[in-house]
């Protein structure tokens, strides 16, 4: 069986609305992510979400 390729993924803008709806739908869609970078502005900084059941800190 092949090994499924994974990509590297950064949303910007991730606190936001459109990031929020954005990391939805790569959840949703079981998008194949094999590393998550979240970004923001200063304001929204060591904010945590949760992607997949994993927290993360943008």
């Amino acid at each position: 069986m092949e090994k499924q390729k994974t990509f590297h993924v950064a949303v910007v803008g991730a606190t936001g609305a459109v990031g929020e709806q954005m990391l939805n739908t790569l959840e949703k869609r079981e998008f194949p992510i094999g590393k998550l970078t979240l970004l923001s502005s200063k304001r929204s900084a060591g904010k945590k979400l949760v992607f997949k059941g994993e927290e993360f800190t943008v």
